[in-house]
Order: C-alpha cells, then structure tokens, then sequence
C-alpha cells in the first residue's frame, strides 16, 4: 500500500522572525505586512499592498529597514511633522543632494511644521493646504518665526515690518509638501496627494540685466591683467555656471581638439565643505566647443599655473582642476564672487550676478540670431521650455524688431514692385 504524501505547505518559503508576512488578497493585489518603529518608540503593524509578490516585500523591506535605522515610519494616523520626518530623513535622503536635503529641512522647519504640522496626516484637505500657502503669502515672517525677540525690534514692538515671503519660496515651500505627500500615496498611505489640488501662481522670472557687447568687451579687457582671465573667457563665451568653472578639470579639456567635457560641479555642503560633485541633472552633462580666444586663455592658464606650482613646492596640492588658488587647492565660490565684484568695480561697470555671464551669453547669442536648440544644448538645459521661457524677454524684443523690420517694407515708400514670379511663402 502506497503511503499518502503530505500535503504542500501553502507557504513557499519560511519567514524569518520579524521579516512580515505577505500574501494574495482576493482582488489580486499582494499585501505585506509586518511591525515597524512608530512615533513615541512604540511599535505599530503596517500594511502594503503591490501588484506582484516582489512589489509588495519591497515596499515593507523598505519601511522596516527604516525602522532598524532608527527612524519611526509615519502612518496615515501620524501628524504631517511626524510624516515629514520620516520622508526626509529615510525618503529623500537618499535620492537628492545634501544641499537641497538642507533647503528642504529649512522648509519644513520653518514653514510646514509651524502652519500645519500638528494636523493628521489622513485628515489633511486640500482647504488646509491652500488656506495654509495663503497665509504664507500675507504673514510676516518676522512675527510669524520671532525673529525680532532678542533684539527687541520691529514686530517686537509692535511696528510690523510686513516681510512677507516671495512668491518663489512660497512655490518652493508647496513643491517640498507635495514631493513628500506623492511619496505617501506610492506608500498607500494616502488616497490621493491633496497638495496637487491647489494650483499656485507662477512666480515671475527672476529679473536680470546681462551684459551688453560694449559692456562685455570692457569686462573681458578688464580681466586681461587678472589670474583667472581665462575663468572670465569661458563664463562669458560658453555661458558655464560658476560650480561647472571651478569643478573643471585638466583631464576634462581637450585643448587640441577644441572641446570641454561638462561633468562635474564644485559645491560647498555642510558635512564636506568644498567638494566635487557630479552635474545636477542628466542634460547638464554635456560636450561643448571652446572657441580660439577660451583655448589661447587656458593655455596661457596652464603655464601660469605651472609657474605656481614650482613656486609653492611642497606646500602645492595637486587636485587637477584648472583653476584653483595660488597652491593648488579648490577655489570658494564665494571668494569667486567677491572677486568678480572687483574686476566690476574697476572696470566702471554696473555691480551684476557673476550668474549673469551665463544670461549675458544667451542674450548675446540670440541676438545674433543663433538657434534657440543650440544655445539650450549649450547651456545645459534639460528642456528647451526652460531656455524659452528664462529668455522671453529677449525673444520678444527680437520679434519686434522684425516686425517693425516688416512695416518698413509695407509703408507708403516707393518701393519698387515685386519681382515676377515671385515664391510663395509657406
């Protein structure tokens, strides 16, 4: 007689203690389940739910890894501070850049948690967020965070100052709050994001006056007798962002060929002080023609900087970027701009962003009629909306100048008669 078999176990494997449970519901979806760190040091059960097995013990691997490290998840019964916390510290951390996890934190420390922190993350209405931006809008700030207190001053004595916040920080501040509340609804804490809800107005473009041709050929005059002359070449003929310029390196230019590689971006963070860092974004990274006048500049560079280097000796550091300070180390950014501000004032010119050599290029090379997709690939935009958008102004002052162009050929002149057979415009 053929002894019965066993019955298979339901479960394919065996859990270890503490990693969740996960399982089929009878809509299809996939739910893990498992015993997570909660506000309070208590521990709290939650649930997450994925189309497959793996999206689901993903979606808890996450939550308890956060829980190990430390940091309490953040349920929909939570408060929007305590979900906040959670985002920034175990979410974002890892996906953004130290010096924007530093604005972020400031946003929500400022402003988030101080208007509406203390609500319940599930009972958050698109009302509370919209009455909240128009609070932002119309409170000072001095009397809103307490700024006047010590020194007894302003709001503190009863004589408003009404320092309100720019439109721009207040779109900024409802960017960090619906980044965070997407992430809650991928999450299956949230139904919906309520923040996307409430449309805000679009800030103005902020304005800026670049350089002139005159202005600019004064400038570059004025930079001749300067260490970083060839600095000042490149920012105004190839329109580079100061972090681009000082996180250039030797290896990154090919003065042979005539081109630079755009990769990497020097930026000053909190924990690390000066380092080099990889370009924002995708676009940013790029392959640009340096023309005659940047590659006679950089090879006269790289013999003055040879010169440095002997003279410093062993008190020389060798990073291999191309500029640098008199012994080799990493130039500040804001020691850069005071610089600039100097070469400005002693060439009698008017006090400007150093970012404006970067808008001073684009307006120059519209106006001489360069294709707005060249000037974006030039740039580093991600999109060409972007370069349209930041340069309107000067493409609105173009088309005028073609139609007025045009109505002096349609005024009552005595212009000679179309030639015959003429083409047909389409």
């Amino acid at each position: 007689m053929t002894a019965a078999h066993p019955a298979p176990s339901r479960r394919s494997r065996t859990r270890a203690n503490g990693d969740g449970t996960v399982y089929q519901r009878k809509d299809g979806r996939w739910e893990a389940a498992g015993y997570v760190l909660a506000p309070g040091n208590t521990r709290k059960r939650v649930r997450v739910y994925g189309t497959t097995r793996k999206d689901a013990m993903t979606k808890l691997t996450e939550k308890i890894a956060a829980s190990n490290r430390g940091l309490p998840i953040a349920a929909a019964d939570s408060t929007v501070s305590a979900y906040l916390t959670y985002w920034l510290d175990g979410v974002a951390v890892h996906h953004i850049r130290e010096n924007t996890h530093t604005r972020y934190a400031a946003s929500i420390r400022l402003h988030l948690n101080p208007g509406i922190g203390a609500k319940k993350l599930a009972r958050l209405t698109t009302r509370d967020v919209r009455t909240f931006l128009d609070g932002l809008r119309t409170t000072c700030q001095c009397c809103a965070q307490d700024r006047d207190s010590v020194r007894r001053s302003c709001c503190a004595i009863g004589q408003c100052c009404g320092k309100r916040l720019s439109p721009l920080t207040v779109t900024y501040v409802h960017a960090v709050l619906k980044s965070a509340l997407e992430h809650a609804v991928r999450e299956d804490e949230l139904p919906r994001n309520v923040a996307r809800n409430v449309k805000t107005t679009t800030p103005r473009p902020r304005r800026f006056q670049p350089l002139t041709a005159t202005e600019a050929r004064r400038l570059l005059h004025a930079a001749n007798s300067d260490r970083l002359h060839a600095l000042y070449e490149l920012a105004l003929r190839t329109g580079l962002r100061k972090g681009e310029l000082l996180g250039l390196h030797w290896e990154d230019l090919d003065l042979d060929g005539g081109t630079a590689t755009i990769h990497r971006s020097l930026q000053r963070t909190r924990s690390q002080g000066l380092t080099v860092l990889h370009t924002k974004t995708l676009a940013s990274e790029r392959r640009i023609a340096l023309p005659t006048e940047c590659l006679n500049s950089l090879k006269t560079h790289q013999e003055r900087q040879q010169e440095e280097r002997q003279t410093a000796g062993t008190s020389w550091t060798d990073y291999g970027l191309v500029f640098t300070t008199p012994k080799g180390k990493p130039l500040d950014p804001t020691n850069l701009t005071r610089r600039f501000r100097r070469l400005l004032h002693g060439a009698e010119l008017r006090t400007i962003r150093f970012h404006d050599l970067r808008h001073s290029t684009a307006t120059l090379l519209l106006e001489q009629g360069v294709d707005l997709v060249v000037i974006k690939e030039l740039l580093g935009h991600a999109h060409i909306g972007v370069t349209a958008g930041v340069y309107a102004h000067v493409r609105l002052r173009l088309q005028r100048q073609a139609i007025e162009t045009l109505g002096s050929i349609l005024g009552p002149t005595d212009a000679p008669d179309d030639p015959p057979n003429a083409a047909v415009v389409r």
